[in-house]
């Protein structure tokens, strides 16, 4: 009777059952509650105190912007003269009056400044643009501080309550998607650029932004040249492997098929076994996909910002438009396609961008992890202010 108690205490499924007891019942638990984007996050423990401390550094950080550029100004550094060859890449800062304390568009346009002058002679024909689409422009005053260092383009005018449409007036999805539509074709009627990037004033870039870009841009061009845009943001609480799209239930079976047999073998050598078996394979191989989707996409995709040739590009998704790259010539179709629709409630400008796939026949693709962040908790679209980072 003992002997067969030791013979089940020393079988595979016995130590596996443990295993599964050990990692997600005590380890996983004790080590992930703090990690917003798992699984096993706890939210009435953390969320509360970590909204607090999100915006706390977003208030001292739109402080050091505003600083940062008061100093420029101190030192009399202006504008850059203009080019006469267009852009290799125009950076289109969308911008609206926000919450002024929290300066988010000197947070997003400081931090592209400094990476401009960081990266030196490879991001000389990059070219960075303001597009002030606020209605009542003389409330904007950061804009109107950012016209001392980057060209600035308004899309009203800065005495009056500007002229919008009825339609406009009453639909905010509506004013949101004619504003893009504005600064779209703007940047390509003045700059003519090979690419544009438009970004919303709450969407700080990472710091290898143009590294990757560049890489992508250069290395993979001949797929992305022709598609209609190349999307640099997706929200985190949605990078799941568990989610509609195909291609990441693909990789999440790739994850069990590299690290199923890693395991087995590292488990075999550890009972002395000649080899793993299938059924070991597959356990580990479930073990750890299961692993990987409960602890959180999210945190395996860092792990790619160590070179950007491990940048993933895959097929979009729907949701969100904080950072989208454009061809030039997908440029003007979008701008021609946006013009075909009416954006409501239910159908923001987001959604008519994903429509456009399928309706004309046109390819947008999504890197991964996010070149940008995003760090708007004041919604100028909803007129809500959320303080809570779910």
């Amino acid at each position: 009777m003992l002997l067969c108690k030791l013979r089940l205490l020393s079988s595979p499924a016995c130590h596996f059952a443990f295993l599964i007891v050990v990692t997600f019942g005590v380890l996983a638990p004790l080590t992930c509650h703090h990690l917003l984007h798992s699984y096993f996050y706890v939210r009435r423990w953390h969320l509360n105190p970590m909204s607090e401390e999100f915006l706390a550094r977003s208030l001292k950080e739109g402080e050091a912007a505003l600083q940062y550029f008061k100093k420029l100004r101190a030192l009399n550094v202006t504008q850059p003269q203009g080019r006469a060859e267009p852009p290799w890449l125009l950076i289109t800062v969308i911008t609206v009056y926000r919450k002024p304390e929290f300066h988010y568009v000197l947070q997003v346009v400081s931090q592209f400044h400094r990476l401009l002058q960081r990266c030196g002679p490879p991001c000389q024909r990059f070219q960075l643009l303001l597009c002030d689409v606020d209605d009542r422009s003389f409330q904007h005053a950061d804009a109107k501080m950012l016209a001392d260092f980057i060209p600035v383009t308004r899309r009203f005018s800065d005495s009056q309550r500007a002229n919008v449409s009825e339609d406009e007036d009453r639909n905010l999805f509506e004013k949101e998607k004619q504003d893009y539509v504005y600064c779209l074709e703007k940047s390509l009627q003045n700059y003519h650029p090979e690419y544009i990037l438009m970004v919303e004033d709450d969407a700080v870039p990472e710091a290898e932004i143009f590294q990757v870009l560049r890489h992508v841009l250069e290395m993979r061009q001949p797929r992305l040249r022709n598609a209609l845009y190349l999307k640099l943001y997706h929200p985190e609480r949605l990078q799941h492997y568990f989610n509609p799209e195909p291609m990441r239930i693909l990789e999440w079976f790739g994850v069990g098929m590299l690290l199923g047999p890693l395991l087995g073998w590292a488990y075999a050598k550890a009972v002395r076994l000649p080899g793993p078996s299938l059924r070991i394979v597959l356990f580990f191989s479930l073990y750890s996909m299961g692993l990987a989707e409960l602890v959180g996409r999210h945190y395996l995709l860092e792990l790619r910002r160590l070179t950007p040739a491990l940048s993933n590009v895959v097929p979009t998704t729907e949701c969100c438009t904080p950072a989208m790259l454009f061809p030039g010539p997908s440029a003007q179709r979008t701008v021609s396609y946006l013009r075909e629709v009416s954006c409501l409630w239910g159908f923001a400008k987001d959604m008519a961008l994903y429509s456009f796939l399928q309706k004309k026949n046109e390819r947008a693709y999504v890197v991964e992890p996010n070149l940008v962040r995003h760090i708007g908790m004041f919604s100028s679209l909803r007129n809500t202010y959320k303080p809570k980072l779910l």
